[in-house]
């Protein structure tokens, strides 16, 4: 695998992971993963020495679908994400109760291409609630720390207007809020709590710093 880059977003926990492919005539080649190489990069080691992937998803998606804001705690469950096909916008918002951007939430494009030299993660710690939107048809894979326990997750809707913005790239929001009144959304994700509400179950205590 080659890791060409490590990027901090404006949550320093959330990283993006740049990784190389190699390209001729015929097209390219790629090593989307490998344990060691996240396990021994120096930018990343703190975080992938001792976690290990449990699970993995796919998700096909139509255009304008929005997914989210979901969170699990026991077990605890970080996700790397990417973009196989299409273009998805990930968000993720701090629930950590004792944190200084908790209730803000940040976008990153992740628009696939098959012309890059390059290809990306996206990795959400525990401790962040994620969730994604689309502008096109799109198709996403993403490895678990943790599997799946439909007993103790829960979500809060990413259409609540009691979210902070203010550290979102302000293009995307634009497009957020372009899309707002057509979203493909489920009925599970439309009912979930308000920000307010999560704050005041005692299962938010879950997520501390």
């Amino acid at each position: 695998m080659k890791i060409i880059s490590v990027e901090s977003l404006a949550f320093p926990e959330v990283k993006v992971i740049r990784f190389g492919r190699f390209s001729d005539e015929r097209g390219y080649f790629t090593e989307p993963y490998r344990q060691s190489d996240f396990k021994e990069h120096p930018q990343l080691e703190h975080i992938f020495k001792n976690l290990s992937f449990v699970q993995m998803n796919e998700s096909y998606s139509r255009e304008k679908v929005l997914r989210g804001l979901h969170f699990q705690w026991l077990p605890p469950q970080g996700k790397l994400i990417r973009t196989f096909y299409g273009r998805m916008i990930d968000l993720v918002m701090d629930i950590r109760k004792n944190s200084p951007n908790y209730g803000k939430i940040i976008a990153y494009d992740m628009s696939e291409s098959k012309t890059n030299n390059y290809s990306e993660w996206i990795w959400v710690p525990f401790g962040f609630a994620h969730g994604n939107f689309f502008t096109e048809e799109t198709r996403i894979e993403y490895y678990c720390t943790g599997e799946y326990n439909p007993n103790c997750e829960a979500g809060i809707n990413p259409l609540s207007e009691e979210i902070d913005w203010s550290l979102c790239d302000k293009n995307i929001k634009n497009t957020f809020d372009s899309l707002k009144d057509s979203f493909l959304i489920s009925e599970k994700d439309r009912k979930a709590m308000s920000l307010t509400e999560w704050g005041k179950d005692e299962r938010s205590n879950y997520f501390m710093i």
